[in-house]
């Protein structure tokens, strides 16, 4: 509530995989499978929504996030 669609649209979160997911649980890997991040260092742009955030909130220790 008090936010426009149009709002939401262009808020975006820069996540980027900083440490390798290797001897992580399934579920951690599926995670980052999730956000579209393969390699380390690669970079992806993801809209600022509930479920993006909840998958950063479980990787958290492997990725760096900021705001463009």
């Amino acid at each position: 509530m008090g936010t426009t669609d149009q709002e939401n649209s262009t808020a975006t979160l820069v996540i980027q995989l900083k440490k390798s997911p290797i001897g992580s649980p399934r579920n951690i890997r599926r995670n980052l499978m999730g956000l579209g991040l393969r390699r380390i260092h690669q970079v992806v742009h993801r809209p600022d929504t509930n479920q993006v955030r909840g998958l950063v909130n479980k990787v958290k220790h492997l990725v760096e996030v900021t705001h463009p």
